[in-house]
């Protein structure tokens, strides 16, 4: 299967946009509109000047029998290389049997457009999705009878497809998952590349050939990820986009509801229309018996609050009993934590607040959280696969 294009429709750099996104989509990180060329015979989608877009990748469309076509197509008529036959549509729900040995179905779609499920003569099987679309009325067991060896979609614009296609098993862990239709959405190069990992995702170049069915080096998803950042960093949408692409993510909500606080009232409310629909929420502060268990992903968000919590609980703001026993009983319960996060077998994202880096608070109570917040930051990030810092919105790897 070779990738004439791999773009947006409208390709990559959009034509007169001035974004930073587009003006760094220069050489390989350049994109046309994506088309698919599987095995010399069918062309998914047309991208302008697919000839040359052939001929660059060192293939011809001599031998191609049929077009298909996934989305509608917006603006001038759609350029049909000579020799080509003229693109259609298959209904939804049909199959049409190639000459060559290929058989295509066509999946219905969420929004205007049509997937195409394809089946090689050697039973090697890829699923193809339209831009801006996820599959509709998916059935566990009716829709997959084993995962797809290889699926293309628009990873970044609907993540929500990969997590619907992982829910009914469509996608499994040795399924080679490439992002197409890719716009000036997120930047190019290292960052796309680090955030479709994130997803289980890759990219390739326009011209790329694949094998469909040969073992790829898919990304691994990381198990234990700790996410950091100062107020309003953009910590906590960077740990939700982690997680977007997977069923059943659990968000554990350490803040509890504050009645009468209308303040933290809107930050909630905030968080929950950022989330998918399909995410559960639990609001405790009680992280180790989750943990434990077996189940959905986790996302913590956050250990700060977490923190606040167990201070309380111990009594760590009076400085008697502090030094009582107060300071004993926070390092027992920050142990329990950090052990249940080693132990842990659901993958765990969580987030925290990087404190030590601005003034020195006036008080000793405050000092004291900012030193045992620290602490915890970095006894759990001790434990995790993965360690992120956001600082203005961008993500720098710190681990991982």
């Amino acid at each position: 299967m070779t990738l004439l294009g791999t773009g947006a429709p409208a390709g990559l750099p959009r034509p007169d946009c001035p974004c930073a996104a587009c003006a760094c989509a220069l050489a390989a990180e350049a994109r046309a509109a994506t088309s698919l060329l599987v095995d010399g015979t069918l062309l998914l989608d047309l991208t302008p000047g697919a000839a040359f877009a052939a001929a660059r990748a060192g293939t011809s469309l001599a031998g191609v029998r049929q077009v298909l076509l996934s989305h509608p197509h917006d603006g001038p008529a759609l350029e049909v290389p000579a020799g080509l036959p003229q693109p259609g549509r298959v209904p939804d729900g049909r199959e049409l049997a190639l000459l060559t040995g290929h058989r295509v179905r066509a999946v219905a779609m969420d929004a205007p457009g049509t997937g195409y499920a394809v089946t090689g003569p050697d039973g090697q099987r890829l699923l193809y999705l339209p831009p801006g679309c996820a599959p509709a009325g998916l059935e566990e067991g009716n829709d997959a009878a084993a995962p797809y060896d290889m699926v293309l979609a628009d990873v970044v614009g609907r993540p929500d497809a990969l997590a619907k296609l992982r829910a009914v098993g469509a996608v499994g862990p040795t399924t080679d998952v490439v992002a197409v239709h890719l716009d000036h959405d997120v930047p190019p190069g290292l960052e796309l590349r680090r955030r479709l990992a994130a997803a289980g995702a890759r990219t390739v170049p326009d011209g790329t050939t694949l094998a469909v069915g040969v073992y790829e080096e898919v990304p691994d998803v990381p198990r234990r990820t700790l996410v950091l950042g100062g107020a309003r960093s953009g910590k906590s949408v960077e740990a939700e986009r982690r997680l977007e692409s997977f069923p059943d993510v659990l968000y554990v909500a350490t803040g509890g509801a504050r009645r009468g606080d209308q303040e933290w009232a809107g930050r909630v409310a905030a968080h929950r229309e950022r989330r998918p629909g399909s995410w559960r929420t639990v609001e405790t502060c009680d992280l180790v018996p989750l943990l434990a268990e077996d189940g959905p992903p986790l996302l913590i968000d956050c250990l700060s609050l977490w923190l606040t919590d167990a201070m309380d609980s111990v009594g760590a703001w009076d400085d008697a009993v502090w030094a009582d026993a107060g300071e004993k009983a926070l390092r027992k319960r920050v142990r329990e934590l950090t052990a249940a996060v080693r132990a842990a077998r659901r993958t765990v994202v969580a987030v925290s607040n990087e404190v030590g880096s601005g003034i020195v608070p006036a008080t000793a109570s405050g000092r004291r959280y900012r030193d045992e917040l620290g602490r915890l930051n970095a006894a759990f990030a001790g434990e995790c696969e993965q360690v992120l810092l956001v600082v203005a919105g961008q993500v720098l790897t710190l681990r991982g």
